[in-house]
């Protein structure tokens, strides 16, 4: 199994990202919503956060959420995910939300309306906060057909490591249909290849408590799985990798097949 390293964008990338964890950005961030007492609203399958410069400059760091364009030039807005909203209101404390009617709403309700917009939010949360608790910065991997992408620091100074895939056992291990046969794996697999990523299969193991309330996620366990395709021409020792390229040049299989090896460690 080959363990890709982290790919850094240019040089003194990894420097800047060691002297500067997310982990305190993420830590500032908190700090500075829970001073100006933030509150975002909920907009359909988001929530609107306005917010003043350095909160701007810090939901940029930490990646939380997307700029939102607005007419008004002294106001600024962010778009976050529901997932990212309610990580924020629940996990780190920092925001309150409220509606159209400028209610403030309570963990319940919030849970409630998020669960009734996105079907498989509690398993997606559970996933997304495990990761963000870990200090990965975790993005949408819709382009990559998959539930998020892991950094491990700012996007623009490295490449997304992970490409992960949030599985339910509630569900058999099938949600969504995935990776119920075979060819789903090989499909996967080459598509995260072609990227250089590694599939991460986070699967959030369910107990037969009622999920229509927050306090279900204290009870959900989240199994890692990193997945990568094997390579038949790969050695084991170092003497026979010295001679991979004889037995290359004598013998060459026709139609290599691929398998997944599985790693039980995130990172």
């Amino acid at each position: 199994m080959i363990i890709m390293a982290p790919r850094w964008k240019g040089k003194g990338a990894e420097a800047k990202a060691l002297a500067d964890p997310i982990s305190e950005i993420v830590s500032q961030l908190r700090s500075s919503l829970i001073q100006s007492n933030s509150r975002g609203l909920l907009s359909g399958t988001s929530v609107l956060l306005k917010v003043d410069a350095l909160q701007t400059d810090l939901l940029n760091r930490t990646c939380f959420g997307r700029p939102k364009v607005t007419a008004e030039e002294n106001e600024q807005w962010f778009q976050l995910s529901m997932e990212e909203a309610f990580y924020l209101y629940h996990s780190l404390m920092c925001i309150k939300i409220v509606d159209h009617n400028d209610c403030e709403q309570n963990s319940h309700e919030l849970w409630k309306y998020m669960t009734s917009k996105k079907e498989n939010f509690p398993v997606l949360f559970k996933a997304f906060s495990h990761l963000r608790s870990k200090n990965w910065v975790v993005r949408s991997g819709s382009q990559y057909g998959v539930d998020f992408v892991a950094y491990r620091h700012h996007p623009a100074l490295v490449h997304s490591e992970y490409a992960v895939l949030v599985l339910s056992s509630a569900q058999k291990g099938t949600c969504n249909g995935r990776l119920r046969v075979w060819s789903d794996f090989q499909c996967t697999l080459r598509l995260c290849g072609s990227v250089a990523k590694t599939l991460l299969v986070l699967n959030i193991i369910e107990d037969n408590s009622c999920a229509a309330s927050p306090s279900c996620l204290e009870s959900y366990g989240v199994e890692e799985r990193t997945i990568t395709r094997w390579s038949p021409e790969q050695c084991r020792e170092g003497a026979a990798e010295q001679n991979s390229g004889l037995k290359r040049s004598a013998f060459k299989p026709i139609a290599p097949a691929a398998k997944a090896a599985v790693d039980q460690s995130c990172s």
